[in-house]
């Protein structure tokens, strides 16, 4: 199991981490900071468990100690203490060996490192409760909506635009006014509850503009497990691309799957894909459109002894959990414990190697 970590306004990553303060690997909340690295044992928690200090350190990577373990990069302190990180998948362990380089050459040369984490530099009100937030964000009476939109000759379909994001939010009185809105919305965006869909959103999220979330109604959003996917031409422009839908098909089949408002359990038809990485659910009735989807990239999967109210429905066996990197939890059955390993072992593979 691995906990999700984070090191810039932009960027979240779930890391293992090894080193003087853990024997073994363990999950652990990992925030960047302008001279040192924080380690919390879980990301709601107020005070780190501890502390690497950035001055006098070093970095490598790749680094090839592990030999069944990929990307992982070493940290030597001052006092040459190692310290190994473990990143879900290679891009996202060059971006935190880059930024860690950055913030020890700032140190060096006498200058503030510019990133700083989301839990320091945006200051929620206590009432806020993002993950709750989220949850009613996505009701389907009340939440926000939907919807396909078209934007440079692109359709995007499951999103919504950053101006109905603020308009809901402030609807439902969960903030004040917009410019409050504004900073809420960001934090959904900053811990991957939501999404930037198309190159506008996308241009704020990595810092080209006064803030990551945009309060305009040319900006589009996804909810982070939604069923959302785009149609646009290519450069050849007859060539239509389905960004959820053309990864290679990994392992389908039906499974129980409790539902999240409910907490009642119902048989769906599922379908793990690779590159990008998306377990899609379809009602096993028919229809080709997905009720719904979970992105796997950087989440945990173990199998459970039992969930919440599953006595009540009479399922207690062969459970599996779910933990997206935005800290949604799903609960599934498979019909036999062979069948719910081979899920836990392909969902694993898809976690780290898909996009």
């Amino acid at each position: 199991m691995v906990q999700q970590a984070e090191h810039s306004p932009r960027e979240q990553t779930y890391l293992h981490s090894k080193g003087s303060m853990f024997n073994t690997w363990k999950p652990m909340w990992v925030v960047l900071l302008d001279d040192g690295i924080e380690f919390y044992k879980k990301k709601i928690d107020s005070s780190p468990k501890g502390m690497i200090p950035l001055k006098g350190s070093s970095i490598n990577s790749p680094c090839q100690d592990f030999g069944k373990r990929m990307f992982v990069f070493k940290f030597t302190t001052a006092k040459q203490q190692d310290h190994f990180f473990q990143a879900a998948y290679l891009e996202e362990r060059d971006a935190w060996v880059r930024d860690i380089k950055k913030a020890i050459q700032c140190i060096e040369g006498g200058q503030k490192f510019a990133r700083k984490s989301t839990r320091k530099s945006i200051r929620l009100p206590e009432t806020i409760n993002l993950s709750a937030l989220y949850l009613s964000m996505k009701d389907a009476d009340k939440g926000i909506k939907e919807l396909k939109l078209e934007k440079d000759k692109k359709v995007f379909n499951h999103c919504f635009t950053g101006s109905s994001v603020i308009d809901w939010l402030v609807s439902s009185n969960a903030i004040r006014n917009r410019k409050e809105g504004l900073m809420v919305a960001s934090s959904l965006l900053n811990e991957g509850y939501l999404q930037p869909a198309g190159d506008t959103s996308k241009n704020a999220a990595e810092g080209l503009s006064d803030t990551p979330f945009l309060d305009l109604a040319d900006a589009y959003y996804y909810f982070a497990d939604s069923g959302f996917f785009y149609e646009g031409n290519s450069s050849d422009d007859d060539v239509v691309l389905k960004e959820e839908f053309r990864g290679t098909v990994v392992k389908q089949g039906c499974l129980l799957k409790q539902g999240h408002r409910r907490k009642n359990w119902k048989v769906r038809k599922f379908v793990l894909r690779e590159d990008p990485a998306y377990l899609h659910y379809y009602d096993p009735a028919g229809g080709e459109d997905p009720l719904g989807a979970i992105h796997l990239r950087g989440c945990v999967v173990t199998a459970v002894e039992d969930t919440p109210d599953a006595k009540k429905h009479d399922v207690d066996t062969n459970l599996f959990e779910i933990i997206t990197a935005s800290e949604i939890h799903y609960f599934l059955q498979a019909a036999t414990p062979v069948e719910r390993t081979a899920w836990i072992k392909a969902i694993q593979v898809v976690s780290r190697t898909g996009k």
